[in-house]
């Protein structure tokens, strides 16, 4: 594909500028915890870590995405709350893990500055 692309294309693509950031989570928990408890995290997760930052998830109870709730990109603060409640001590958790920013259409590219 070209790469001298007019402003209206890059914006359609998702490139260059326009280039949208997302993260990839996934969960850890405890052995012997039951579906209900589980739900229930996953619940409280989506409230208070994603919502409540104006983001939007995409996935499971196991790995997912997490990525803006509209238009647009994760910022690294954002990424940063997130994980830093995921890090609160959460008794159905094991551990989990944060990916850093990566680009949400095409995961291959690298972030730009």
């Amino acid at each position: 594909m070209a790469t001298n692309r007019s402003r209206r294309l890059r914006k359609k693509l998702c490139v260059d500028e326009f280039q949208e950031l997302g993260f990839e989570l996934t969960f850890n928990y405890k052995e012997g915890l039951d579906l209900e408890a589980v739900s229930a995290f996953f619940e409280r997760f989506i409230d208070e870590a994603v919502e409540g930052n104006g983001l939007g998830f995409i996935g499971s109870e196991d790995y997912g995405f997490v990525c803006l709730g509209k238009r647009g990109s994760v910022t690294a603060e954002q990424r940063d709350l997130v994980e830093a409640w995921l890090k609160k001590g959460h008794a159905e958790l094991a551990g989990s893990t944060v990916s850093p920013l990566i680009d949400v259409w095409y995961p291959e590219n690298s972030v730009n500055a």
